[in-house]
């Protein structure tokens, strides 16, 4: 485990501009947007779940790993406004090159982040280098399923297999660490409705540490950490969360002090 590490994941709500501009939505309330947007899918689909260019970006939780540096954060607690948080993502990419570590990036995160860049016109040329400029990311990108500077979890666990693959939730709670406490990814848009931001702002912040535990555990596994080094990482993360003063992440601590095999 060496250089930087960025574990990232999004909460999305319906874009109900983009919804408008696709459907004769005209008169209907933001809800009622949300409602029949939903209800198309469903009669497509069978799902709610709306395709990737119709998800607004309204938090991104990162947790960047440097050295004896540890930070998390939820972009979208200071601004609603996308194209700010897609800034600040692209940013750290841009001045780090960390290393990207997801649960299901590849399938969802990353493409719903490359469809609202492009709407809100969002440069990120270190993350779309694929070694015309830096040799260095002919062989090893963010962009390519099989390499290793963007790391899905979920994708590699399963061995690229999506009949194999698990939910974050599942796999975290398996391996005694929180996983889901009280909110899951269908109840961000009726939080976001009824203005509960920081309760989205929290979740998703949750989920970067669960996915940040499993990475730890994985590293451990490939022997990019050896067992001390990895107690040392894990020991360095219950410092942060007890040093926070935050209510949500002395509590995602005390679950992960009880569930702890």
């Amino acid at each position: 485990m060496t250089g930087p590490v960025l574990i990232f994941d999004l909460e999305t709500v319906p874009d109900l501009e983009g919804a408008r501009r696709l459907h004769d939505f005209d008169g209907l309330s933001d809800a009622e947007v949300a409602d029949a947007l939903f209800a198309l899918r469903r009669i497509k689909t069978g799902s709610d779940f709306l395709a990737h260019a119709l998800h607004r970006v309204v938090s991104i939780g990162v947790l960047y790993q440097g050295g004896d540096q540890l930070k998390l954060s939820a972009f979208g607690r200071d601004t609603e406004d996308e194209a700010e948080l897609l800034h600040q993502f692209f940013d750290v990419i841009e001045k780090r090159t960390p290393t990207l570590v997801s649960w299901n990036g590849g399938g969802f995160d990353l493409p719903v982040l490359h469809y609202r860049a492009l709407l809100q016109r969002v440069q990120a040329p270190r993350y779309w280098e694929q070694g015309s400029d830096d040799p260095a990311f002919r062989y090893n990108n963010y962009l390519n399923r099989f390499h290793w500077r963007h790391i899905d979890l979920m994708d590699v666990l399963a061995g690229y297999q999506m009949r194999a693959s698990a939910g974050l939730d599942t796999i975290a709670s398996l391996l005694g660490f929180p996983g889901k406490l009280g909110m899951d990814g269908s109840k961000v848009w009726p939080a976001w409705r009824d203005g509960d931001r920081e309760r989205i702002h929290d979740y998703v912040e949750h989920d970067v540490l669960n996915t940040y535990l499993v990475y730890l555990r994985f590293e451990r596994m490939r022997g990019g950490l050896n067992p001390e080094s990895h107690a040392r990482r894990e020991a360095q993360l219950r410092t942060y969360l007890a040093d926070s003063g935050q209510p949500h992440l002395e509590a995602f601590a005390a679950a992960w002090q009880s569930g702890s095999p």
